[in-house]
């Protein structure tokens, strides 16, 4: 009986006291956690506050300033970090057999031995190993990995992979070798969604303790059963899952600022009490005066909650779009678009869907006119402006500096409602302080790359948004902002992404990449699609093609509403959600006590607001959904 509690608490590694400092500049200081057998924590906080640091850390890549990382001696932990730690020169094959792992040499050897039947000998003495060792099983398993992950071409050197095929194969290295604890940076970048849906099955079913990092909310919410947040230099831990951790953080947050609230009050009393204290003091007044610097410290520590302030002034849009005429695109080994039509509307918000290979970024490519069609031709309209960010990202020179970036493209930048703002102001509401914007780029952490280089895309006052993979390195604070400003984005859209929060959020309709050069046009979000998919109903979908008569410009047969009908019905729905959520947490403030006196009136005045508008919507939404059936 205590062997099995001692089992389920046991602790693989526990972080104690660690601080680090670059300079003047605290990234953290006294934090401490551990992780315990059968965990799977995910780990949270904003780009630049430490967590790659605090990851290399527990890898021993990198040392703390103060305290030490402690790693249970007999545990196996494995990392899979952002760069890959494979050998060019050797093949997918020999990179896995690379590894320490006493199974896979046993089955390297066997492999050898069925390549050399005549060596009977040598084939006995390895087959033997294989049935003493139990290495059938484990042989099988590895091999679905590398099945599951398309890694099926185990000739093939690591010099001639693309960079998603290296990170997969890393992936799988670590997944053979079946650690006690996996730490994972990023785990789902540069996989196409099938893979991370495999990846995310198979860490909810396997019995393996996990530490990670991912932006990835999805993931979060089916794999993780604990989440700590590293935030303002302090970790919090919460135990539960991605929504746990969202309610469970509002309430802390409130609690803070409510305790706050209390001590700024009290401040006020102290502050002039000693002002009134003789410069003598008794031993009760001498208490009294340390009570306060310790009140006075509570009292300043509000909260700096920095927000990503998007309000870039958009050019006005014409009529006339983009329109793609009969396109066709061909590679040596295989056909990425046959006779692709379509035409964009004002407004329109696309997700791109499907399996790596399958040409979503060369079809970027080609609708942004940085590569050209075999045949066919794209029609831009005059007054459109293409914003586009790529995967590529920022290409700094030696020696620049943030706020050099910026400049490029002006002192001041243009806002909406004809007002401007300075590159310095600007860069500000993109979360780089004064400090940080004349540190040189590349000292910059990953996020903190792509997020400026968000700000590059979005300064040039795009009407057409073009975003290939937007959510890779940012972190989760980021990727919210981000997407409040693209709901309110009011010119075309087109996303490419993996990442199904993301995309259920922001996107109208999807096109769902089947590859060789079949394109479908789905009506709907992700999460609408993969409930479609998973359905036993018939698939019938339009495929875009050279006929202009798709879901877009025609009522559809699934629901009966058209295009613009369709989108304001799924916009009605999300819009429903967020104003229930709103009353919910304003009747929830009234019910504890929470609204001030003198805010009641404006409060119930904000509430009657809310309920009228619900009512309104809802109303629009059954005259909608009345034409559905």
């Amino acid at each position: 009986m205590h062997l099995s509690i001692f089992k389920l608490t046991m602790n693989y590694l526990s972080v104690e006291n660690i601080s680090k400092s670059y300079g003047e500049r605290i990234l953290f200081k006294d934090v401490s956690f551990g992780i315990n057998k059968d965990q799977k924590i995910a780990f949270i906080a904003k780009n630049g506050s430490g967590k790659t640091t605090i990851m290399n850390m527990i890898n021993g890549l990198d040392e703390p300033d103060t305290g030490q990382v402690v790693i249970r001696k007999e545990i196996n932990m494995a990392f899979l970090s952002q760069n890959n730690n494979l050998q060019d020169e050797l093949t997918i094959e020999e990179n896995i057999f690379a590894s320490d792992n006493e199974i896979l040499k046993i089955i390297e050897r066997y492999e050898k031995a069925l390549e050399n039947p005549n060596d009977e000998e040598a084939y006995q003495r390895a087959f033997d190993d294989m049935d003493r060792h139990n290495a059938w099983d484990f042989e099988t398993q590895f091999k679905q990995i590398l099945y599951k992950l398309k890694l099926e071409d185990l000739k093939m050197k690591v010099k001639n992979m693309s960079g998603g095929q290296k990170k997969r194969l890393s992936l799988a290295i670590i997944l053979i070798s079946k650690p006690d604890l996996l730490i994972l940076d990023e785990p789902t970048n540069h996989l196409d969604l099938e893979m991370i849906e495999w990846l995310e099955d198979y860490f909810a079913k396997e019995n393996i303790t996990l530490f990670m990092v991912t932006h990835d909310r999805f993931f979060l919410e089916r794999v993780c059963n604990e989440i700590i947040e590293l935030d303002n230099g302090k970790i919090y831990q919460y135990k539960g899952n991605y929504s746990y951790y969202l309610a469970k953080k509002e309430e802390r947050l409130a609690s803070e600022n409510a305790s706050i609230d209390k001590a700024q009050n009290l401040f006020v009393k102290e502050l002039a009490w000693m002002r009134r204290q003789p410069k003598a003091r008794t031993t009760k007044s001498k208490s009294r005066q340390d009570d306060f610097y310790v009140i006075k410290e509570k009292a300043e520590s509000r909260r700096k909650e920095n927000v990503v302030e998007l309000e870039i002034n958009m050019e006005r849009m014409g009529s006339k779009i983009i329109e793609m005429v009969k396109l066709n695109k061909n590679f040596p080994d295989r056909t990425i678009l046959k006779d692709f039509s379509y035409s964009f509307q004002r407004g329109e918000r696309i997700g791109i869907i499907g399996k790596n290979g399958t040409g979503k970024s060369t079809f970027l490519n080609i609708l942004t006119q940085t590569l050209p069609p075999d045949s066919g031709k794209v029609i831009i309209g005059d007054t459109i402006k293409i914003g586009y960010y790529t995967q590529s990202g920022i290409n700094p020179k030696p020696g620049q500096k943030v706020i050099d970036i910026i400049k490029e493209y002006g002192e001041y930048i243009p806002l909406t409602k004809g007002k401007i703002i300075s590159a310095s102001q600007l860069l500000e509401r993109f979360l780089f302080d004064a400090k940080k914007q004349y540190d040189f780029v590349e000292k910059l952490s990953g996020g903190e790359l792509k997020r400026l280089y968000l700000c590059t895309v979005l300064i040039q006052n795009p009407n057409f948004l073009i975003l290939d993979e937007p959510t890779n390195d940012l972190d989760i604070v980021t990727l919210n902002v981000l997407e409040s400003f693209l709901l309110d984005f009011p010119g075309c859209l087109l996303v490419v992404s993996h990442d199904r929060y993301f995309m259920d959020k922001i996107v109208d309709h999807l096109f769902v990449f089947r590859g060789e050069g079949e394109i479908e046009d789905f009506p709907g979000n992700y999460s609408d699609f993969r409930a479609y998919e998973d359905s036993a109903e018939p698939k019938v979908l339009h495929s875009v093609s050279t006929e202009k008569t798709n879901w877009k410009v025609k009522q559809t047969a699934s629901t009966g509403l058209n295009f613009n009908e369709q989108k304001e019905f799924n916009k009605l729905e999300r819009e429903i959600k967020d104003l229930e959520y709103n009353k919910k947490q304003i009747e929830q403030e009234f019910a504890d006590g929470k609204v001030a006196d003198d805010k009641i009136e404006a409060k119930a005045n904000e509430l009657q607001k809310i309920i009228q508008s619900i009512e309104e919507k809802e109303e629009r939404w059954f005259e909608l959904s009345s034409k559905m059936e």
